[in-house]
């Protein structure tokens, strides 16, 4: 009778191990066995542990390809009470046949209650590589048991489509937070706010009284970047920097020609440009920016505390001075339309005046990064990824491999901000300027014109004419971190796709595409974003762009929120005042008023510092604890991609040295691998 060992690792972290027995089913060419019992003295599938057991089947399967395990309760489940049905992580099987070598088995899953779950050999392979009947119908039926699991639902038309809850009981275990990360959101998230009730700051739905007293708020939780903004955000050239290297270093583009709609005079910007050029020439030399928050105009406004708030959809142009001079604002319009009550705001007018024209920009920074740039194109897009990877691609596939840690805890972090961000009375809808409404009617303009260029690093740094704007950090790390990637995904994919017919001949990969497509970009057509790939050069752009977004985009766009925000003159969440419509009429007093209330500025502050730091668990880019790829090709090119990382690192961190305010949001080591706060 020929006799197999079974090697089990079971997970380290908390409540990974389990009671429950444990048995396999070994799947064969020639058939299969009955289940065999993984059981010896003592207790098993503790918690960190790699056990090895002895089966001995009654009859010979042929060549293996598959692992059915089977967990059930304990023969005594009354004694063990609520542990009778425990769940189990585990990490993988190892099966040594009688001849051969030894077999991998990667599971990385959480197994509930009693069940079976099929398991293949560790080697990546695309549905055509696939020739035993046995295994095509085990990856159809993965896929259908997924899609059966993981539904879609419109949360807001307009909106991409994101998980409907309701169909994963209590949220899988496989798609949550675990035990020690979710205890630390919540005990950072009532320690901030136990903090500011009893400052009394919370429940004040007055305005600041003045400057000063705003920095009792100022106190909470500082950072070498908050105080560096506290001491420099009057000034034009960090007004202008933020832009370039703060929350928001999406919007800047080089400007050729003035909109119609920006009247800007030469005579205006002559005492900033100085002697010897002129407007015309400068726009003709390519050192004007334009920054545009066209997509704010007319949108709806919410009401705080019983009071209407205000909006603005501001145009500002830059200059970039020659040699390594800084960027400096040159003119604010606070509106899209010209006219006699929306003035040109400039840097020699009257202190107030100007400096509440660039409040008024922090302001519409404010609304158009949280509701665009961070909620629907670093949230809600990489929802829409790793919904069609969990439902479109078997686990065995080389893209699900590659892409599975890049949406590690994606689903579990936006179905929280859908219950405690952007639900009604929630964060948004109480405290900030736009509110749900106005959030939803961005996330609908911006759904209609969002373009696949703009999520493709490279094509949308050429798009906006930056690239050699000079100390623009986040375009020079961030397109080392895309070249990083892009090399990784492109060994990875020479691997298991041979020729552009490969790729073509893919089902799983083109209904990936396709659901992507269709629930994340609505069937738009103008959106430019794929609906099938042909070309294995196409692939590898696409999922280069995928991880991106899923990581270092997000970590530019979400890690320095608390950085922006802490002192909220710089970022003020909303505005209680309309815009002015005149010069000359500004006050300190006014300047005050306009900024928003007490108690909403502290709800906003201690909502971005919770999102701004990942509570533990951490997955650093490129780091990938769960070895879903047991091929030795793949796995060196994982230490090739590491490598590469460590060296942008190392980069970063030797420039830095010489920033006054460094520039840290994307040094590999601070991005996580997905959205997970």
């Amino acid at each position: 009778m020929a006799k197999y060992r079974v090697r089990v690792s079971t997970g380290e972290g908390f409540g990974a191990g389990t009671w429950d027995k444990m048995s396999v089913t070994i799947v064969g060419t020639q058939g299969e066995t009955p289940p065999l019992r993984l059981d010896h003295l003592g207790i098993e599938f503790t918690a960190g542990a790699e056990e090895d057991f002895e089966v001995k089947p009654p009859q010979d399967v042929g060549q293996v390809l598959l692992l059915r395990v089977h967990k059930a309760p304990p023969a005594l489940p009354l004694l063990l009470g609520p542990l009778a049905a425990d769940a189990w992580f585990c990490r993988w099987f190892q099966l040594t046949p009688p001849r051969g070598a030894p077999l991998r088995f990667p599971c990385y899953q959480w197994l509930e209650g009693a069940g079976t779950l099929v398991l293949r050999e560790g080697a990546a392979k695309v549905s055509w590589a696939d020739h035993h009947h046995k295994l095509q119908q085990q990856r159809q039926e993965e896929i259908q048991a997924r899609q059966e699991m993981y539904s879609w639902k419109t949360y807001n038309p307009g909106w991409p489509h994101c998980l409907d809850e309701e169909t994963v009981k209590d949220l899988d275990l496989n798609i949550k937070y675990s035990v020690a990360k979710n205890a630390n959101f919540y005990l950072r998230g009532g320690s901030a706010f136990a903090e500011l009730k009893i400052k009394g700051l919370l429940d004040r739905k007055g305005s600041w009284k003045s400057l000063s007293e705003m920095k009792r708020v100022f106190s909470f939780r500082k950072t070498p970047a908050t105080e560096y903004v506290f001491e420099h955000w009057q000034e034009d050239t960090f007004f202008a920097s933020q832009f370039l290297n703060g929350l928001n270093p999406v919007l800047i583009r080089r400007c050729h020609r003035l909109p119609e709609n920006f009247p800007v005079t030469n005579a205006m910007v002559a005492p900033v440009l100085g002697p010897g050029t002129s407007l015309q020439a400068e726009l003709e030399r390519g050192s004007l920016f334009l920054v545009d928050h066209g997509i704010l105009s007319g949108v709806r406004t919410n009401v705080i505390n019983g009071r209407p708030q205000f909006s603005a959809a501001p145009m500002t142009l830059l200059y970039q001075r020659p040699g390594p001079g800084p960027l400096l604002p040159l003119a604010i319009q606070l509106s899209q339309t010209p006219r006699p009550d929306s003035p040109i705001f400039l840097p020699s007018d009257d202190k107030w005046d100007w400096l509440l024209a660039k409040t008024w920009v922090r302001n519409a920074e404010f609304s158009v990064h949280e509701a665009l740039t961070h909620l629907l194109q670093a949230h809600l897009l990489p929802e829409v990824f790793t919904l069609a990877t969990l439902r479109q691609l078997p686990h065995c596939h080389p893209l699900f491999k590659l892409l599975i840690p890049h949406t590690w805890y994606t689903l579990h972090i936006n179905t929280l901000a859908r219950e405690l961000l952007i639900a009604p009375k929630q964060v948004v809808d109480r405290s900030t300027g736009l509110g749900i409404g106005g959030f939803s009617e961005l996330i609908q303009r911006n759904m209609e014109q969002l373009n696949y260029s703009v999520l493709c690093l490279p094509e949308d740094i050429r798009a906006r004419g930056v690239e050699d704007i000079p100390g623009y950090y986040y375009r020079d790390d961030g397109m080392q971190i895309w070249g990083a990637v892009e090399c990784f995904v492109s060994e990875i994919i020479s691997i298991y796709y041979p020729s552009d017919i490969s790729v073509r001949d893919d089902n799983e990969l083109q209904a990936w595409v396709w659901e992507i497509f269709s629930k994340g970009f609505l069937g738009r057509e103008s959106s430019g974003l794929p609906s099938s790939l042909e070309t294995r050069e196409a692939l590898v752009q696409y999922v280069t762009m995928v991880i991106f977004n899923c990581s270092a985009k997000h970590s530019a766009v979400s890690a320095g929120q608390f950085d922006s925000c802490a002192w909220v003159p710089n970022l003020p969440p909303s505005m209680q005042l309309p815009p002015p419509t005149s010069k000359g009429q500004a006050r300190p007093e006014g300047f005050i008023a306009t900024l928003p209330p007490v108690n909403a500025s502290c709800d906003v502050i201690i909502t971005l510092w919770l999102l701004s730091k990942e509570p533990g668990d951490r997955r650093p880019l490129g780091t990938y604890p769960d070895e879903h790829f047991t091929e030795e090709a793949p796995r060196q090119s994982i230490a090739a991609f590491q490598s590469r990382l460590a060296q942008i690192s190392q980069d970063i961190r030797a420039r830095n040295q010489g920033l006054a305010l460094p520039y840290t949001y994307l040094d590999p080591p601070l991005i996580e691998n997905s959205v997970s706060i």
